[in-house]
């Protein structure tokens, strides 16, 4: 599995040099390699009983944090997707794309997000998961945005970022209370002690940000606000995003710790209500949209509701159809996003108010189209597969575990409302086909005149198709090799369900066929009743709310910013001197770190308490000159002073550092004499003059206290045992700190001469653009 991680990694560094070729060859052929390749490695464990496999890697030990990797049904699953949508997509890139495009750009962003779907599905450390989890939505971000001169890109690049990375930030805080909890950081090893997470106290607000983590990056209600303007990204994005990869990351989540999770009646509540109520909300608001991508995003958001719902029902049913289903909508929406792809590519448009009529001109488009939304419809064909999960969702709708309360409210409720959105899902379906490829024909308000796609445009999406129908026609080829083995890795017990599409005259039939009378009524009546939209939601938005949110963050932060961040850097200075001064108080006094045992301390002497005062009146005395030279030199007194005493307690190597640097310092300001602006009192309220008072004696003292602390405390043992006792036989010297700074820290004292170099080369360059300048004069 580390492979399959490092692998677009590796290749992403190499897409820059192969996109110079591009107008020889697509960068898209090279990039296509590393999916395939994938995929026939992951495709070798279908159809076997194997058990999970384990890849285990050191990276950070001492945090308990390895590079584990875990292949099971669950992470196989996702894997295939990842690796073989993402091959189809990147194949309908090659044509949908340019050469005159980004390419090498658009290719390292879609090798970081495969990379990242991969370390998230595979991953069985947690803080390892949690690593990829936000590359998937860095990488979505710069995908969303790749069109960023479209002010719409950036919006709902930047929508998807902030809405993701603060669910991500609640899913590292489950992850740091769960890895509290279990004193581990393997999932597994945390879903074997489920019983002592399940009486943990800290198990609300483990659930809660866990939650809050799978429901943002899965476009939950009422976090799905970000699906719909992420659908400014290339179509190819959208095909891989918002089908089979990112959206369902949360998905698989919830599913991941689903043995945990699903212990409490809560997880029943919250997952089904929320995965039905964006069922519901999404199919609903997908009949509004007049974007063919925007029907599309809305019927994603309904999709995932509804496998949301599934995994918490909870049951083996409900779970063998949520993994069922998430391999039917990857296949029927993967190609429903290239249909709106190609059509939007050989028309101009995909405003569905302008189309129509185009099954004439485009026969293979519509077709493919055909199958897709008849299959996204639940429509009861043996050869659509999309209505095989559907009915399993019916039928698991009205099959829950008994539940007490007013949580036996949702039970009841469930079937009413699985029937409600699966009647707008049928409506926005035929929505969608009946609109674009029936009716009357607008050729001429069309930018381009409409014709059939390139050949390479319609293979992936024919290849989904095709997999529509082979899924249709031999459920249970797939289900007994790989759907059944992902099911049994979520119930955390063996699930084996065979699929039968006739299942005589039952309650989930009768559903199935009320969704289709009662949608095929509401779509034949649609413009008579869509006037509701004006009403509810009206303008009454959850983006108006988001809007409202990042316009209040953004004037009230750059009110708190300009307050300090004025231009003085006096003020700079103070602000940092007193929060250094009082964190650094309160630390020590909440840790009891303040310790003055004067056991250790060398005794003090006459000389030394004289060469002190001298430094104390020295820095006092910088305060009140208004001389420069007298500032210089009476600073200088400080820095020799320091250097005598470095002396007097027999630190040599100290003291010579001390001279030397401080001669440097005297001459530099000397040499610059001329350049140093003239020193004047300044006319400061009584209150600045305390103020400035307080920092600069509350910070000496902090440094003081801190100093002392230092010395006195032994909480560890000190290292400096350990360099007098190794010095002469790891570094073959009786000079102690020189052996540290040249063999035992010699990469850092290396990089403090590589930054003093690059300091000087600065300076340089600095002194000689100001001499050429006054030369140009």
């Amino acid at each position: 599995m580390f492979i399959a991680v490092l692998l677009p990694l590796l290749f992403a560094c190499l897409v820059p040099l192969l996109s110079k070729w591009k107008n020889a060859i697509h960068t898209g052929w090279f990039v296509l390699l590393i999916p395939s390749a994938i995929f026939v490695y992951l495709v070798r464990f279908v159809g076997q009983d194997f058990s999970p496999i384990r890849n285990t890697y050191p990276w950070i030990p001492s945090l308990n944090i390895q590079l584990d990797f875990y292949l099971d049904g669950l992470s196989l699953l996702f894997g295939l997707l990842i690796s073989g949508i993402g091959a189809l997509v990147v194949f309908y890139s090659i044509y949908y794309l340019h050469k005159s495009e980004q390419l090498g750009h658009f290719y390292v962003y879609l090798l970081m997000f495969m990379a990242a779907m991969f370390g998230v599905v595979f991953s069985d450390n947690i803080f390892v998961l949690y690593t990829f989890w936000e590359l998937t939505s860095l990488s979505s971000f710069l995908l969303i945005g790749y069109w960023n001169h479209r002010k719409g890109s950036r919006y709902g690049a930047l929508k998807s970022m902030l809405i993701t990375v603060f669910g991500g930030l609640s899913l590292l805080g489950a992850f740091v209370l769960l890895s509290v909890v279990a004193d581990t950081t393997s999932i597994q090893a945390m879903l074997d002690q489920k019983e002592m997470i399940l009486n943990s106290p800290l198990f609300g607000w483990i659930v809660a940000f866990l939650f809050l983590g799978a429901f943002t990056k899965s476009a939950q209600f009422p976090f799905h606000i970000w699906l719909p303007d992420a659908m400014e990204a290339p179509t190819p994005v959208s095909a891989y995003l918002h089908s089979a990869t990112m959206v369902k990351a949360g998905i698989f989540l919830i599913a991941r710790f689903s043995i945990l999770l699903s212990q409490t009646e809560w997880y029943f509540f919250v997952v089904t209500g929320i995965g039905l109520i964006t069922l519901c909300w999404g199919s609903f608001m997908a009949v509004r949209q007049t974007d063919l991508k925007g029907i599309l995003a809305y019927s994603t958001i309904s999709q995932l509701g509804m496998i949301m719902a599934m995994l918490g029902f909870g049951t083996k049913i409900a779970l063998f159809a949520a993994i069922f289903h998430i391999l039917n909508h990857a296949t029927f929406k993967g190609s429903l996003f290239m249909v709106a792809g190609i059509v939007d590519h050989e028309t101009g448009t995909r405003d569905i108010r302008k189309l129509g009529g185009l099954m004439t001109w485009m026969p293979i488009t519509a077709t493919l189209a055909l199958f897709g939304t008849f299959s996204m419809a639940g429509v009861p064909l043996p050869i659509l597969n999309g209505f095989y999960s559907k009915e399993l969702f019916f039928d698991s709708a009205i099959h829950l575990d008994s539940f007490s309360g007013w949580i036996e409210a949702l039970k009841m409720a469930a079937p009413y409302l699985a029937v409600l959105g699966s009647i707008f899902t049928f409506v926005y379906s035929m929505y969608l086909f009946f609109g674009t490829f029936r009716g009357k024909a607008n050729v001429e308000e069309l930018p381009k005149k409409p014709h059939e796609a390139p050949i390479g445009m319609l293979i992936p999406p024919i290849i989904l198709v095709a997999l529509v129908v082979i899924i249709g026609l031999f459920p249970n080829l797939f289900a007994e090799s790989f759907l059944n083995h992902a099911a049994s890795a979520v119930k955390g017990a063996e699930i084996e369900k065979h699929v039968k599409f006739w299942h005589g005259f039952k309650t989930p039939l009768y559903m199935s066929l009320a969704v289709v009378g009662l949608g095929t009524l509401l779509y034949l009546t649609r413009h008579k009743w869509t006037g509701i939209y004006r009403v509810f939601p009206g303008s009454l938005t959850f983006n108006r709310v988001y809007d409202w949110m990042v316009d209040r963050s953004e004037k009230y932060s750059s009110v708190i910013t300009n307050s300090y961040m004025n231009g003085s850097i006096r003020r700079y200075v103070r602000l940092t001197l007193a929060a250094m001064t009082i964190g650094t108080f309160i630390f020590l006094f909440t840790t009891n770190g303040l310790s003055f045992t004067g056991t250790s301390t060398a005794e003090i002497t006459l000389p030394e308490l004289f060469i002190v005062a001298m430094m104390i009146f020295a820095a006092v005395a910088t305060i009140f000159t208004n001389n420069r030279i007298a500032a210089i030199l009476i600073l200088g007194v400080v820095g020799y002073g320091l250097a005598i005493l470095f002396v007097m307690y027999r630190a040599p190597d100290l003291a010579l550092t001390q001279l030397i640097i401080e001669t440097v310092t005297v001459a530099l300001f000397l040499l610059v004499f001329m350049h140093l602006p003239e020193l004047r009192k300044r006319t400061e309220s009584v209150g600045t003059k305390l103020t400035n008072a307080i920092i600069s004696i509350g910070f000496g003292a902090m440094i003081t206290l801190v100093g002392i602390s230092s010395f006195n405390s032994k909480w560890f043992d000190p290292i400096s045992d350990y360099f007098l006792e190794t010095s002469k036989e790891l570094g073959g010297g009786k000079n102690v700190v020189n052996v540290i700074l040249v063999d035992m820290r010699g990469l850092d004292t290396l990089f403090e001469i590589a930054v003093l170099g690059i300091a000087a080369l600065a300076i340089f360059g600095l002194v000689k653009i100001r001499r050429n300048d006054k030369e140009a004069k």
